[in-house]
């Protein structure tokens, strides 16, 4: 088995504007939809995780790969403080939430909890920390094999970016619930996850089950920078970053012998499900 295999990702986006970020985000969003209706044909299933520091980004990413998808064909999850029950039976408490075929499961923070945060802030004994690491990538490889698509991104910031981030939190009406204790803990244990990160790359990155490494300390970048890497995943190297295509209001769609044009992302995901459904029969 090789390990350490992975991927710190070069964006091609450094410095993009807002509206060269627009534009190229709702480029992508057609790709992902493409890309959702090929896992819905094929019955694929794909599971997507992004982990991180606090405030890396990660729920802000997965809201942008999600807002024009089928919302029927995916699910995003956040699973809080494990039961004792979860705890004992780490594995278990991720695969029920596993896509059916078909779908796409998005973890904003996942398995890996136990190998960052758990022994960080010493939520998990060293002896379940050690089970966990020794079985992970075993355990990973098994799914695969089965025809589970896994792709881990890690989203990595500076200590200056989050703090600026979790300030701005702090000061905002609208956000503050977002900081809890455990925020404040990890945050003053930043060297001792640091150390606990390394040893994730080290010991649970392979050449089928890579980390994708994105530097999160510019929102719009990582944002594009990993959608982008999912979109070529499955073309390839056929999608050619920020060509400037206007795809504001341009899809166009037959259903029922009936010929859509001038749609939006959203009218052409609607119509382009229920064609697929046969509702419209």
């Amino acid at each position: 088995m090789k390990l350490r295999e992975i991927k710190a990702i070069e964006t091609p986006y450094a410095g993009v504007d807002i509206t060269a970020y627009t534009n190229e985000k709702k480029r992508l969003q057609v790709e992902l939809l493409n890309i959702q209706q090929r896992i819905i044909e094929n019955k694929w299933r794909l599971v997507v995780i992004f982990e991180g520091r606090d405030a890396a980004g990660k729920g802000s990413t997965i809201k942008r790969f999600t807002e024009n998808l089928i919302p029927k064909y995916y699910k995003t999850l956040e699973l809080g403080i494990p039961t004792k029950h979860e705890s004992k039976n780490w594995f278990q408490r991720y695969e029920r939430h596993f896509p059916k075929p078909g779908e796409i499961t998005f973890f904003d923070r996942s398995w890996y909890s136990r190998a960052l945060i758990e022994p960080t802030l010493h939520y998990c004994s060293n002896r379940k920390y050690q089970n966990f690491m020794n079985k992970v990538l075993t355990w990973e490889h098994n799914h695969i094999a089965k025809g589970l698509i896994v792709i881990k991104y890690y989203l990595s910031v500076d200590p200056e970016t989050q703090l600026y981030r979790l300030e701005n939190r702090i000061n905002d009406p609208l956000s503050y619930w977002k900081i809890s204790d455990t925020d404040i803990r990890a945050r003053k244990k930043w060297d001792v996850f640091t150390e606990y990160k390394k040893q994730m790359f080290k010991h649970t990155s392979s050449k089928i089950s890579p980390w994708v490494v994105i530097n999160g300390n510019e929102k719009l970048e990582a944002r594009l920078t990993s959608m982008l890497y999912l979109v070529r995943k499955f073309l390839g190297k056929d999608y050619i970053p920020l060509t400037g295509d206007d795809i504001k209001a341009n899809h166009s769609i037959k259903v029922n012998g009936v010929k859509f044009r001038g749609l939006t992302l959203q009218q052409f995901s609607v119509l382009q499900e229920l064609r697929d459904l046969k509702e419209l029969s």
